[in-house]
């Protein structure tokens, strides 16, 4: 055979030995795990960086809703029932999840999965990190807690059910439910709907928050389904980098506390395409937030989208660049609102909302400086500034029980810079109410709104012209 024939054939059967190579290298190991490995999507976009929760966000990275998941196909999967979990319904599953919990979270692009067609209960927990990066919480069966307080261990917290603690690059997902049980916590009769005439009665009163995220960072909650929780459904507390988005939140009107999305303390949020209905607010902001986008979510029967409330116990709070925009509110108490007790001291700054839509609301448009939970809140001067709030594209129905837009700001520190445009309100049904409120509020109308409103001050009030944003 001549030379270049030679090197030709040497060349192939090198380069297919080299393949049988890399197929057959190609294993995983999988602990305690019967079947074989499963593959699910995996999060397809990630923030570019994994700050601390304490560390100032990156401006300009704003979670976005990603595209369509694909199969990663090294992830590992980590069924809870190889660790002894029953799953009917009865049994106390919990030492199977810490268990499962442990294993996966020391294996990178590790699935812990709950398996659909089986019901868990677990009690109590905190699912401790750091894991390996790319850890996803797959549930696509049911997992709840006990059903109420008299099932709760003793020893367990009342005021937390699972929580996901210093965690970077984890997902919850899946195509079950995760089921809170609230109804025997909802009739606990300190509830405020409980009592006669709506008031409360003695008795004990603390009440879980189904899930909380805390201190962690890059963080992707999509396409689960989140249902009656007996206080917040999902909170986020200390963290940095956050997109959630496709989930659905579900519980009855009127149950208390029960606010669907509540993010403190967080910074850079992204809450896209979801729907919420729920007896509270159906996306709570508390103080410490910055740079959270909402976009295409749709609240029903709730307290809409609150920013507050802020400055209880005469606190500071810092609040920054907002958006809502393109969502719908349906039959709900409130709108688009922020709410600041007397006493305070900090600033809401930076907020826009854009292109919301609604549906007999009451209480469309609301800015209260005046909050309080009883009569018994005294005059304070003192109070967390409102600034920069744009309202653009607001537009539907409303509840005529209440005036759909009302601005009552602080009489030492009066909100300033609030422009309204493209702001069109229509009764329900009866008569058009044409009295908006407004006190100490300073603004700009860009457009003719309806109903008209003739209230807000010009200018910028003198007695801010030294006020920045109060340490903030």
């Amino acid at each position: 055979m001549d030379p270049p024939r030679l090197l030709f054939f040497v060349w192939i059967i090198f380069s297919f030995c080299s393949t049988l190579y890399n197929v057959e290298g190609r294993t995983h190991y999988h602990k305690k795990q019967k079947k074989p490995r499963l593959d699910y999507p995996s999060p397809v976009s990630e923030p570019p960086s994994s700050p601390s929760p304490d560390s100032p966000p990156d401006p300009s990275y704003i979670p976005s809703p990603s595209p369509p998941g694909f199969n990663d196909s090294d992830n590992c999967v980590f069924d809870v029932r190889s660790y002894g979990a029953v799953g009917d319904g009865s049994t106390d599953d919990t030492s199977a999840f810490r268990e499962a919990w442990k294993e996966a979270c020391a294996v990178e692009s590790a699935v812990l999965l709950v398996p659909s067609d089986y019901v868990f209960i677990i009690t109590s927990t905190i699912f401790s990190g750091p894991c390996k990066p790319g850890f996803v919480f797959q549930i696509d069966g049911v997992l709840m807690p006990p059903d109420g307080p008299d099932c709760w261990p003793e020893s367990d917290s009342k005021y937390q059910w699972l929580v996901f603690y210093k965690l970077d690059q984890m997902t919850l997902r899946g195509s079950g439910i995760i089921e809170g049980n609230g109804q025997k916590w909802w009739e606990l009769p300190c509830k405020p709907h409980k009592g006669p005439k709506g008031t409360t009665l003695p008795g004990p009163c603390d009440s879980p928050a189904l899930i909380r995220f805390f201190m962690s960072s890059n963080l992707h909650v999509h396409d689960i389904r989140i249902q009656n929780s007996p206080q917040f459904h999902v909170k986020f507390d200390g963290c940095n980098g956050v997109l959630i988005e496709n989930i659905a939140i579900d519980s009855p009107a009127l149950t208390p506390n029960t606010d669907g999305i509540h993010v403190e303390n967080t910074k850079t949020v992204g809450i896209y395409n979801s729907h919420i209905s729920n007896g509270d607010d159906c996306v709570s902001i508390g103080p410490g937030c910055s740079w959270v986008d909402i976009e295409n979510v749709t609240c029903v029967h709730s307290h809409g989208i609150s920013i507050g409330s802020l400055g209880v116990h005469n606190s500071q709070a810092c609040v920054s660049n907002i958006t809502v925009k393109n969502s719908v509110i349906r039959n709900s108490d409130n709108g688009l609102r922020i709410k600041t007790w007397q006493g305070g001291t900090g600033s809401v700054s930076s907020i826009s909302f854009d292109g919301v839509i609604m549906e007999n609301v009451r209480n469309c448009i609301i800015i209260d400086q005046y909050y309080c939970l009883t009569k018994e809140c005294l005059n304070q001067t003192s109070a967390v500034l409102v600034s920069d709030v744009s309202y653009t594209n607001i537009k539907g129905t409303y509840d005529v029980k209440s005036a759909p837009i009302h601005f009552a700001c602080s009489d030492s520190y009066p909100c300033t810079n609030i422009t309204m445009s493209e702001v069109e309100l229509l009764p329900a049904e009866g008569e058009l109410v044409d009295d908006p409120f407004c006190w100490n509020a300073y603004g700009v109308l860009q457009t003719l709104t309806i109903p008209p409103i003739d209230c807000l001050q010009d200018g910028f009030p003198q007695s801010l012209q030294e006020t920045s944003t109060f340490g903030c």
